[in-house]
C-alpha cells in the first residue's frame, strides 16, 4: 500500500533512515515505518487515474521512496487527475516482464535496469560500460541532458517503450558465497547472477567467472542451495535482500555504475495535455534529484546492517579489473552514435 502524504526530501531523507532501522530490527513493514514521515496534506481522495508503476525492490529503498512521493506531489500539482502507485518487490513480475506490460498497455510504467534495454535497441550499450562514469552526480547530470540522452531515449517510442528519466542504481560489485575475490583468477569457475544481457554476460567472463542471468527474486535461493555462487551489485540491494546471510564476501571490484529507467509506454505520455506533460517532466526531475541524497544517507547504513549479518568487505586488485575490462568498450563502441554520445559523457567528466 502507497503512502498518501506529500513529502519532501527532508521528510523523505528521515523516512529513509526510519524504513532501515524498523527492517534490521524486525519491528515492523518499510509502508509502516514510512508512513509518518510527513504530516502534510491528507489524502482527498482517489485519483481520476492512477498510473501502475511495477518495481522490482522494497518499500525502503530510496528510488522506491523518491518515486512513492513523486506520485503524492503529482496528484497534488494536477488537482486528482493523476497519481502514480508504486508496486514492489516484483509483485507485478520480474523486471523483463514488466517490460513487456508496458509495450502491451497492461501497466503504464515500470522500473527497469539499464542493461535490459539493450535487448530492444543495443545502443543502450553506451551508459552500460565499466567505467563510464567517474561519480554519481556525472552519472545523473549525463544521462538526463536531453543533449547527450534525449535521441537515445526516444529511439524506443515505435516499440511502445519511452523512457522519462534516468536514476542512480548504485555502484556494483561482486559478493560471493566462497570466499573474497581479490583478482579476476579468484572469479574463474564461479556462477555469478548477472542482469540479463549480452553485454554483462561478456562482462562477467572477462572478469573471471560466468555470468548467470536470473531475475532479482530468485538469487537468493539460487546462492543458499548453490546453483549461483554469488553476484554482483550495490550494497543497497546486498543488504535490503539479506544476501549478506548466503554470500558473505563482498569485495569492492566497483566494476559497473549503469542507470535505472523509468519507462512509460508513449500513448500514455501523448495523452496527458502539454501542462499536464510539463508537470510530469518537472516531477520526474525532482524525484531524480530526491533518489540521489536518499542514495548517500542509504549506503552508509546498508553498510553498517550487512556486517552486522555478517558480511566481510575488501578491496580488490582494482588494475587488475580494469585491465581484464578494457576490451569491452572498444568491442561495444561500435558505431557513430554511440561513440558520440560516449565522447560528451567523458567530456563532462573533465
Amino acid at each position: 500500500m502507497r503512502r498518501t502524504k506529500l513529502v519532501s526530501i527532508t521528510a523523505l531523507i528521515g523516512a529513509s533512515v526510519l524504513a532501515l532501522t524498523a527492517c534490521s530490527a524486525g519491528t515492523g513493514s518499510a509502508t509502516e515505518a514510512t508512513g509518518g514521515a510527513s504530516s502534510a496534506a491528507v489524502d482527498s481522495g482517489p485519483a481520476e487515474t492512477v498510473f501502475k508503476l511495477a518495481f522490482n525492490q522494497p518499500e525502503t529503498h530510496p528510488q522506491y521512496l523518491a518515486l512513492d512521493a513523486m506520485g503524492d506531489r503529482l496528484k497534488e500539482r494536477t488537482d486528482g487527475r493523476y497519481d502514480i502507485e508504486v508496486f514492489p518487490n516484483e509483485t507485478l513480475g520480474a523486471q523483463k516482464e514488466t517490460i513487456e506490460l508496458v509495450q502491451a498497455g497492461t501497466i503504464e510504467m515500470a522500473f527497469v535496469a539499464g542493461p535490459l534495454l539493450e535487448n530492444f535497441n543495443p545502443d543502450f550499450v553506451v551508459f552500460d560500460l565499466p567505467f563510464t562514469f567517474d561519480s554519481q552526480d556525472h552519472q545523473r547530470a549525463t544521462t538526463n541532458d536531453p543533449e547527450i540522452s534525449g535521441e537515445l531515449f526516444s529511439s524506443l517510442d515505435d516499440q511502445n517503450i519511452h523512457v522519462v528519466g534516468a536514476f542512480h542504481g548504485g555502484i556494483r560489485s561482486v559478493y560471493s558465497s566462497e570466499g573474497p575475490i581479490n583478482t579476476p583468477a579468484d572469479l574463474a569457475g564461479k556462477k555469478i547472477r548477472v542482469i540479463e544481457s549480452e553485454t554483462n554476460l561478456e562482462m562477467m567472463k572477462l572478469m573471471g567467472g560466468t555470468g548467470t542471468p536470473m531475475g532479482q527474486g530468485e538469487v537468493y535461493t539460487a546462492i543458499q542451495s548453490g546453483v549461483l555462487d554469488g553476484a554482483e551489485n550495490n550494497e543497497l540491494i546486498y543488504s535490503n535482500l539479506k544476501h549478506a546471510e548466503i554470500a558473505p564476501f563482498y569485495s569492492y571490484t566497483r566494476h559497473l555504475m549503469f542507470p535505472d529507467y523509468v519507462i512509460i509506454n508513449p500513448a500514455v505520455l501523448a495523452a496527458l495535455s502539454e501542462d499536464d506533460q510539463a508537470i510530469f517532466a518537472e516531477e520526474i526531475a525532482i524525484a531524480i534529484e530526491e533518489e540521489a541524497e536518499l542514495w548517500k544517507v542509504q549506503v552508509g547504513a546498508a553498510t553498517e546492517a550487512a556486517e552486522a549479518a555478517g558480511a566481510k568487505f575488501n578491496e580488490v586488485d582494482a588494475d587488475a579489473f580494469a585491465e581484464a575490462l578494457a576490451p569491452l568498450n572498444d568491442a561495444k563502441l561500435t558505431n557513430d552514435f554511440v561513440r558520440d554520445i560516449h565522447a560528451k559523457v567523458r567530456a563532462a567528466a573533465e
